[in-house]
């Protein structure tokens, strides 16, 4: 039967590879959770694959110019609302433009652009005439693993690349400098893998997708 990983398994793959982390070793036993979700953190700013994708269905509401970006939310990909029996794309500009292009939010009319408010917030230009249909298609911070979340979509599609950005994360606290490149090299790899696997499946959101 294959093995898989979860959060129990790593933190006891984490021990094995690093030689220490019993739980009698309580420095690195207890350190291990933090730097798992420092690796996963770190994973998500380095990928922009579809497996960090995540679809929110929503309402724009009539009169409301500010909306509350979804939990874990990392970097918006498209916004569209569904005006008559059409779905239109809203566009991303600067706060600064659309400001400018709808000085007055008491006017309302149909939404064409949108901005990062805050890293928290979105700001809708013009305000939304009526209750629009919204979808929202962004990259997230994936669920962190603890002991009630064991596994996510790292630990099921790209394990390795979660093991090694761990150990990578493992060795400057463990002042094991000379690891590091051993780590670094092996989870750069790994990304590259899952970045060119992601390139040849997916079809860019225009015409053909191109690396960054």
């Amino acid at each position: 039967m294959p093995t898989v990983l979860n959060f129990t398994s790593l933190k006891a793959d984490l021990r094995a590879y690093l030689e220490r982390g019993s739980v009698i070793d309580t420095t690195v036993y207890d350190q291990l959770p933090r730097l798992i979700n420092n690796a996963e953190r770190e994973i998500a700013r380095a990928l922009k694959i579809q497996g960090f994708i995540n679809v929110v269905n929503s309402v724009m509401t009539n009169t409301e110019e500010a909306y509350a970006k979804p939990n874990r939310w990392r970097q918006t990909i498209s916004m569209w609302i569904t005006v008559g029996t059409e779905r239109v794309e809203i566009f991303p500009r600067s706060y600064e433009y659309c400001r400018t292009y709808w000085p007055n939010p008491a006017l309302t009319g149909v939404p064409k652009f949108y901005a990062d408010y805050n890293y928290l917030n979105w700001l809708i230009s013009p305000t939304p005439a009526a209750d629009y249909v919204w979808e929202i298609l962004y990259y997230q911070l994936l669920e962190l693993l603890d002991d009630t979340i064991q596994t996510n979509w790292l630990t099921d599609y790209a394990p390795t690349t979660l093991l090694y950005r761990s150990l990578l994360e493992c060795t400057p606290f463990l002042k094991n400098d000379d690891r590091i490149p051993v780590w670094e090299n092996m989870y750069k790899e790994s990304l590259g893998n899952l970045n060119t696997e992601d390139l040849q499946k997916i079809i860019d959101r225009s015409v053909t997708r191109q690396e960054a």
